[in-house]
């Protein structure tokens, strides 16, 4: 990837953060907890802009702020444009980014199976910290 498309992209991911945060007035975007972008990838040519949002919420409430940020997407047009000094601003597709999804319900899966473990009187396997190991022969220190 060249060095000037991936500035872009991270600039292009700032500036829709703050653009969404305090221009877009979208009650279905403003309904969600918290919204963030994490992710921006441009085409070849720069001219479409795939933006990854990770939306806290339910799903209705998530599907109503991508319909938002859709509808917003030609208003935000302009401003990111002018923002990052672009002659031709990139058109904005907005998708949500499932992977905080994955990793919070993976990680309630192992705190689940953690809880079982031990009510079941079985010693966790989890992210607890890791046994020492026994000295290897021969490497023991004198006193």
């Amino acid at each position: 990837m060249s060095q000037r498309k991936s500035r872009i992209e991270h600039a292009l991911r700032e500036t829709i953060g703050n653009l969404i945060r305090d221009e877009v007035r979208d009650p279905r975007v403003r309904a969600v907890t918290l919204l963030t972008v994490t992710k921006v990838e441009l085409n070849v040519d720069l001219s479409v802009a795939n933006v990854y949002v990770s939306i806290i919420g339910d799903d209705a409430a998530a599907d109503g702020a991508l319909a938002g940020l859709a509808k917003a997407a030609g208003f935000l047009r302009g401003p990111v444009g002018r923002d990052i000094g672009l002659q031709h601003a990139p058109e904005l597709r907005f998708f949500r980014d499932i992977g905080v999804d994955i990793s919070a319900k993976l990680h309630a899966i192992v705190r689940e199976d953690e809880a079982r473990a031990r009510a079941a009187g079985r010693e966790s396997t989890g992210t607890g910290p890791a046994p020492v190991p026994p000295p290897v022969p021969g490497t023991e220190k004198k006193p």
